[in-house]
Order: structure tokens, then C-alpha cells, then sequence
């Protein structure tokens, strides 16, 4: 569902997958072949606190995406994957970063360049999560820095999403009503 709040309409990219049972509220921009999967919840219900998720990003099913407070914003960048069951409150998701299932990511945190939040983690209000690093536990550190072969992994499932998004559009996916 698609819903416009106090004037502010979501501006949703053509070729981005949205599922039926998704939610989008408010000041958000979703750009091309983006997936946002069942039961996502994407709401951007503060004045002046738009979300932007950038092109090629997945934002898996059950995961929440909110703007919390006036004047925030949250800006997800290019081939960001959100997983399942997510929380995020973070004000910056940059480019090609991975969200792991459960993770929460708290108000005012900065997530880097390829980094990745393991499964289940909570980074902390305001943390700051350095580029190409491995972060876990409650509340989360760096465990290791990313290796090229790590990314070469990641950069096949972006694209995999990517495909995903545009299969589920063209129409791959058949509503089904018997």
C-alpha cells in the first residue's frame, strides 16, 4: 500500500518492485530497480524527514525503515541490502552496505561503504560503522575488515536483487486468486 501523508506523496520508480503487502508512507523516494518485499514497512511521517533508497537496493520482507524526529532524513545509498526483519532508524546507509536479518540500526547511526551488520546486531544511537568492516554483537563492534572476496560475494547478491526486482516487473510474478 501507497499512501500519501499531509501532502507528501511516496515517488516510487517504475522499475522498482514493490510488493502488495508492503507499506510506503509519506516523503519517500525509491529509485529504479529497487525490491521491497512483503510485510516491508518504509515511513517517512516527520516534516522535513524524507527517506531515499537508492537504486539497486533490497529491502527485504518484515524489515522497518522510519524517520524519527523533524528535520532527520535517511538516506539509503546505491545496492544497500536491508534483510529480513530489520530495524532501521539510521540516518545513512551508504553504498553497497549490508543490514543482516534482525539487525537494528538505531537514530542519528552511519553506516560505511561496504560494511556489514551482522545478523541480530544493534549499532547504537549516533554510532559510527567505518567502511568495509564486519560488525556484530549488542552493541556493535568491529569484529574484521572486509576482504575483496567478501565483496566479489556481496556485489553477485546486489545484482541477484537487482534481477529479482526486474523479473518480479516485467511480469514474472502472477497474482494468483484460486
Amino acid at each position: 500500500m501507497i499512501y500519501e501523508f499531509n501532502g507528501k506523496a511516496p515517488k516510487i520508480d517504475p522499475s522498482a518492485y514493490i510488493s502488495e503487502s508492503a507499506s510506503i508512507i509519506g516523503d519517500v523516494t525509491i529509485e529504479a530497480d529497487c525490491y521491497v518485499g512483503p510485510g516491508a514497512v518504509i515511513r517517512a511521517d516527520w516534516p522535513g524527514s524524507p527517506i531515499r533508497i537508492g537504486y539497486g537496493s533490497a529491502v527485504e520482507e518484515g524489515a522497518i525503515l522510519h524517520v524519527g524526529g523533524k528535520d532527520c532524513r535517511m538516506d539509503v545509498g546505491e545496492k544497500v541490502t536491508i534483510a529480513h526483519g530489520c530495524i532501521i532508524h539510521g540516518n545513512k546507509l551508504a553504498d553497497n552496505c549490508n543490514i543482516g536479518m534482525g539487525a537494528i540500526v538505531s537514530k542519528g547511526a552511519n553506516i560505511g561503504e561496504y560494511a556489514i551488520v551482522a545478523e541480530g546486531a544493534l549499532v547504537k544511537q549516533n554510532q559510527e560503522i567505518p567502511p568495509r568492516v564486519v560488525v556484530g554483537g549488542m552493541p556493535a563492534k568491529v569484529l574484521r575488515e572486509l576482504l575483496d572476496r567478501d565483496i566479489e560475494v556481496w556485489d553477485k547478491t546486489k545484482l541477484w536483487y537487482i534481477k529479482l526486482a526486474q523479473q518480479y516487473t516485467t511480469p514474472g510474478m502472477i497474482k494468483r486468486l484460486d
